[in-house]
C-alpha cells in the first residue's frame, strides 16, 4: 500500500508550516530523471507488499530543492495507519550529527577546543584507566589523554553499551550505561568509573562517546543539552518536529517498528511519547523528513540556511574531512561503519575514495544512520542530500545501501 504524495505535495509550506520545508522542484529542474526515479517507487512498493518493511519515506534534495519525496506503506502497520510524509521517526544515532554541530558551535566561540582533555570539562575522567586483561578488571594508565576530538571521531577508547565482544562492553551492560533513566551527568560519572577498551586515539570504535560529548556541551555552555540544541540549532533552522520526545498532540504521527523487524540483542525503539530523564546526544532524538532535510541542507550549504548561520563554512569542511588517517578500526559488530572507502570526520563517516564502497557516491560525501532504520547522506559534489526514513531495524543496512544505489542511478545531469 502506497500513499501517493508527489514531491510538490510533500514539500509545500501548507503541509509543513511556513518556511519549514525546502522548496520543491520537478525532477528535471534539479537534474533528476523522472523515469529513473520511478524505480524507487517500484522497489519500495514491492518491499512493502511482500512484508519486508512496514513503510518508509525516501526523499532527495538537489541544488537546494526537493526533487523527489514519496511515502510508502504504513506508519503503523498494526493499526493499518498509512505512512505520510510528515511522519515522526526515532532517528537514534542520527542524533549524533546534531551533538557534533553543537560541540563545534562552542569550539567556534572558544568555549571548548578539540584538543581539550575531556577531564577539563568532566574532572572524573582524569582518573580513567584502560582494561588490561580479558575480564576488564586489571587496568593500566592510558598512553594519551582522551580529548574532545576523540569524542567527536570515536577514538575515545570507549565502546558500546550493547557490545559483548570485549570485556568493557560487558561491564557497560552490567552498569546499564545506556539506561534512559539517568541524566547525562550521571551517565558520564558512571562511565568515568569504568575502564576504557582501548588507549585514546589508538582505535576507531563506535561508542557511547557522543553521549559524553553532550555532557561536555552542557558543561561548556552552562545550559542543559536539550535547551542548547533548541536555542542554537533547532529554533534557528525552524525544525519544529525535532526533539527528544513527541508531544501528545502529535502522537498519531509517530512511526512504529513491527516486532518482527527488531534485532535480537539490540535496543527496541524507545517510548518517544514521553520525556526521558536521559536526553541522549548519541541516540535520543526524533525528527521528520522535512526537518532532517533542512538540517542536511544547512551542512551542505556550509553552515547556513535561509539566513540562519549555525557554523562557518571552514568549520563544516573541517568536520566533514577524514580525521582517522592510519588509526585502526575496532572489532565491533558495527565495523562495517564507516566501511570500505570511508574514513570518519567529526560526527560523520566521510568518503575518501571513489571506489571500494559497495554503493556509489562521491569523494567527500558524508553520512550517518540510526539503528531503527533511518539514514542520510550529503554529497557536496552533486549538491545532493539523500534521506531514508524508516522504522525497521533488521533492514537498516540493506536499505541504506539500496537507497543509495537507487538515488544515484536517478541522476541525469
Amino acid at each position: 500500500m502506497r500513499n501517493r504524495n508527489d514531491a510538490l505535495a510533500a514539500a509545500t509550506s501548507t503541509q509543513f508550516g511556513p518556511g519549514r520545508a525546502l522548496p520543491a522542484a520537478r525532477p528535471e529542474e534539479v537534474g533528476l530523471s523522472a523515469e529513473r526515479l520511478s524505480r524507487i517507487d517500484t522497489v519500495f512498493e514491492a518491499k512493502v507488499t511482500d512484508g519486508t518493511i512496514p513503510g518508509a519515506i525516501v526523499a532527495i534534495a538537489r541544488r537546494g530543492r526537493i526533487g523527489y519525496c514519496r511515502a510508502f506503506g504504513y506508519r503503523d502497520r498494526a493499526k493499518a495507519a498509512p505512512m505520510h510524509t510528515d511522519a515522526i521517526f526515532r532517528i537514534a544515532s542520527m542524533t549524533k550529527p546534531f551533538t557534533s554541530v553543537a560541540a563545534m558551535i562552542l569550539a567556534e566561540e572558544g568555549r571548548l577546543q578539540l584538543f581539550d582533555p575531556v577531564a577539563r570539562h568532566i574532572p572524573a575522567f582524569a582518573g580513567v584507566k584502560v582494561a588490561a586483561d580479558a575480564a576488564g578488571r586489571t587496568t593500566i594508565a592510558p598512553r594519551a589523554e582522551m580529548t574532545v576530538q576523540d569524542l567527536l571521531r570515536h577514538t575515545s577508547g570507549m565502546t558500546r553499551g550493547l557490545s559483548a565482544h570485549n570485556p568493557v562492553g560487558k561491564l557497560y551492560g552490567e552498569a546499564a550505561v545506556q539506561s534512559r533513566d539517568q541524566t547525562l551527568a550521571e551517565q558520564s560519572a558512571k562511565l568515568a568509573r569504568l575502564p576504557l577498551a582501548y588507549h585514546p586515539a589508538s582505535v576507531w570504535e563506535y561508542s557511547v562517546a557522543t553521549d559524553v560529548l553532550a555532557r561536555v556541551v552542557e558543561v561548556a555552555s552552562g545550559t542543559a543539552f536539550d535547551a542548547f540544541l533548541a536555542e542554537r540549532i533547532l529554533q534557528p533552522l525552524r525544525l519544529a518536529d525535532t526533539g527528544f520526545h513527541v508531544p501528545e498532540a502529535q502522537h498519531e504521527r509517530l512511526a512504529e517498528a513491527p516486532d518482527e523487524t527488531l534485532v535480537v540483542g539490540e535496543p527496541k525503539p524507545f517510548d518517544a511519547r514521553r520525556p526521558a530523564k536521559m536526553v541522549s546526544g548519541g541516540g535520543g532524538m526524533v525528527s521528520t523528513m522535512a526537518d532532517y532535510l533542512r538540517f542536511g541542507q544547512m551542512l551542505l550549504d556550509g553552515g547556513t540556511l535561509e539566513g540562519a548561520n549555525i557554523l562557518a563554512p571552514k568549520t563544516v569542511a573541517y568536520m566533514t574531512s577524514d580525521h582517522l588517517g592510519p588509526i585502526a578500526r575496532g572489532a565491533t559488530p558495527d565495523a562495517y561503519i564507516p566501511g570500505p572507502g570511508y574514513g570518519f570526520g567529526l560526527g560523520f563517516a566521510v568518503r575518501t575514495a571513489q571506489g571500494l564502497a559497495p554503493y556509489p557516491g562521491s569523494v567527500g560525501d558524508f553520512f550517518w544512520g540510526g539503528i531503527f532504520g533511518t539514514h542520510f547522506w550529503a554529497d557536496p559534489a552533486e549538491q545532493l542530500i539523500g534521506l531514508l526514513m524508516m522504522q525497521a531495524p533488521s533492514q537498516r543496512r540493506e536499505f541504506s545501501r539500496l537507497t543509495r544505489m537507487l538515488v544515484y542511478q536517478s541522476i541525469a545531469n
